[in-house]
């Protein structure tokens, strides 16, 4: 929790005086809910200017587009409200620009900061460098810093929920958060985007010409991360019911929005969103039979949840336009992936606890066995102690 001034000050008489300050109390769920409902619009916002900048880019002119109106206008929603919930608590901190973050909104206020000056910057590349077209606007210093400050900024009922540890509503609000944490990034991956791909339905060609077949396999990969970390983030709190599959639903709705939903790469999306769905119950199934403390629970979870998502993705992509990589690429490109996410679960996984009853060994200085052996003869060690 965060604290407002609440040691004793020593009065002016030389006793102590009352602490000044008293906890500041946790967002309500409604706050959590109010937050991300805002933090939706934000996102909404920047898929609106993804989809421009995808599909009218030649008509953008300049920074004040309608697109950019949608977005500012989510983000200075979430902003101000952010910045309520903590005004709200000046009764439990007066200072409370500093100490009235309720958990998880702290950091959430940075992303304002850090948002609100990558606006500044991006509106003076605009107007004078003009408008970012192809990579060029996914690597634009300007996008990346609002990328990063919409993360922390959306994130923030995500936080919450981990610290009250609560079910129910705040379940909804923390996997909510998450999957626009998901989103996020999105709109600047595009490039190297499995849901985009369709890789897999060409031939592979001589092993001269097979870079295309390469690209996609990198596709899978990079993918992998932006969909595992954040379900792992979910997993490894609590199981959290169909958090695989909101994570997996909000990056292709956003990823395929842009694109105004690509006939192939929909049908396979929806297998894979399908194939989330499958390691939701996998792995709640699995939690109910092992344990939510079971050993590899997070390796095992990234594994599975990866290699159905992608097993998912390539049927949709077979239902609709037929696989051409041959057997071994593309079950290897599941094989690979499911890797990653086992690596990712045992990054993500917490440190084994020792055994009950045992005491953690110390490490001598070094030389201290050697001097005291010199100084104590064996048989007279006991003596000694």
């Amino acid at each position: 929790m965060t604290r407002s001034d609440v040691g004793a000050v020593p009065a002016a008489g030389g006793g102590p005086c009352p602490p000044v300050g008293r906890l500041v109390p946790p967002a309500s769920r409604r706050e959590d809910l109010v937050t991300l409902l805002l933090s939706t619009c934000l996102i909404g916002g920047a898929l609106a200017d993804g989809w421009a900048h995808t599909n009218v880019i030649e008509t953008i002119e300049g920074f004040f587009t309608p697109w950019h109106g949608l977005l500012y206008a989510g983000f200075t929603g979430t902003a101000a409200w952010t910045f309520w919930v903590a005004y709200r608590r000046r009764a439990h901190a007066p200072r409370w620009w500093r100490d009235g973050w309720p958990a998880g909104y702290r950091v959430g206020a940075l992303g304002v900061v850090v948002f609100a000056a990558a606006a500044l910057a991006d509106l003076t590349w605009h107007e004078t460098l003009g408008v970012e077209v192809g990579l060029d606007a996914s690597f634009s210093p300007s996008h990346l810093l609002l990328d990063g400050g919409a993360l922390l900024l959306v994130t923030s009922p995500l936080r919450s929920w981990w610290h009250t540890g609560e079910g129910g509503l705040r379940t909804v609000t923390g996997v909510g958060a998450a999957t626009l944490a998901a989103m996020t990034p999105t709109i600047l991956l595009s490039h190297s985007s499995a849901l985009l791909t369709t890789a897999p339905t060409r031939p592979l060609g001589p092993p001269a010409e097979q870079q295309a077949a390469l690209l996609g396999v990198d596709a899978y990969l990079v993918t992998t991360v932006l969909l595992v970390v954040p379900f792992l983030l979910l997993h490894r709190r609590r199981a959290a019911p169909v958090a695989g599959t909101a994570v997996v639903a909000g990056v292709a709705l956003f990823t395929l929005g842009m694109y105004e939903f690509p006939v192939s790469q929909t049908v396979a999306a929806v297998g894979a969103v399908g194939g989330a769905a499958v390691a939701d119950g996998v792995l709640h199934r699995l939690d109910a039979v092992r344990g939510p403390a079971a050993a590899l629970r997070l390796p095992l979870a990234g594994a599975v949840f990866t290699g159905l998502v992608w097993s998912g993705h390539l049927v949709g992509l077979a239902l609709a336009d037929g696989l051409r990589w041959t057997p071994e690429v593309a079950t290897g490109t599941v094989t690979l992936s499911a890797i990653v996410g086992a690596v990712l679960g045992g990054l993500a996984a917490r440190p084994a606890a020792p055994a009950p009853g045992t005491r953690p060994v110390v490490p001598a200085p070094a030389g201290a066995a050697d001097d005291r052996g010199d100084r104590y003869p064996t048989a007279d060690r006991r003596a000694a102690r």
